[in-house]
């Protein structure tokens, strides 16, 4: 395995929760991406994907393992270098699209260039730019609650996508969709994934959706075995 060449990977990968009665999930992951790849991971409820999701977003601390974005480990870093390596690198997309009601649609996708302190017009051509790629050119100025379901979660995923990263990395993120809706979320995100050259990680029940990717993974016992690619 080379992680220095990946960009986000891990290594022996192992989270146990701590309590009265402590519950292994994740047994000795490894795993690596590369720029444009197209991993889906599938597995029962309950079978450590998410964990594996929040692990490899430095959002949750492994018990033991280590995980590289870009080549070097999260261990190595500070907290506040772990944050600015995740803001850089990767890119968030959830189950529930976690837009902010009360800004428009072009806000909510800029929200990540203005906690960047981006110049207000730089991201708002750049949060347009992307909202046009994803099909939502003609929706700039609508509120959340204006938008379809379908039309929600694509304004999620440019959220995601305005800042460039190496790396998406979603959570069932066409979970709340109809079969027809999610199949046009995830036809833009492998397009847009396409065009920007961004690997991806989807968790998904989905495997219709999961079948379009190049590589398909299934977490059994807490490990993660090949079902495709």
């Amino acid at each position: 395995m080379n992680e220095r060449e990946a960009v986000i990977a891990c290594r022996a990968l192992r989270k146990t929760y701590q309590g009265p009665q402590p519950v292994p999930v994740l047994y000795g992951i490894d795993l690596e991406i590369h720029r444009a790849e197209r991993v889906a991971i599938m597995g029962r409820s309950g079978s450590g994907k998410s964990t594996l999701l929040h692990l490899l977003g430095a959002l949750d601390t492994p018990s033991s393992g280590q995980v590289f974005v870009q080549g070097r480990a999260y261990s190595e870093m500070s907290e506040a270098e772990r944050g600015q390596a995740r803001n850089a690198t990767l890119g968030f997309v959830y189950q529930f699209h976690h837009l902010l009601p009360e800004f428009t649609a072009i806000e909510n996708v800029a929200m990540p260039l203005f906690i960047r302190r981006t110049e207000r017009q730089e991201a708002l051509n750049r949060a347009k730019r992307v909202l046009a790629e994803i099909g939502l050119g003609e929706r700039l100025s609508h509120l959340p609650g204006e938008l379809s379901g379908g039309e929600r979660q694509r304004c999620a995923f440019a959220r995601a996508m305005v800042t460039e990263p190496a790396c998406l990395l979603a959570d069932e993120p066409t979970g709340n969709l109809d079969a027809h809706t999610a199949e046009e979320v995830f036809d833009a995100m492998l397009r847009l994934s396409e065009e920007h050259g961004t690997a991806f990680v989807i968790v998904t029940h989905d495997a219709s959706l999961a079948a379009r990717a190049e590589r398909v993974l299934e977490l059994r016992e807490g490990l993660l075995q090949s079902a495709r690619g």
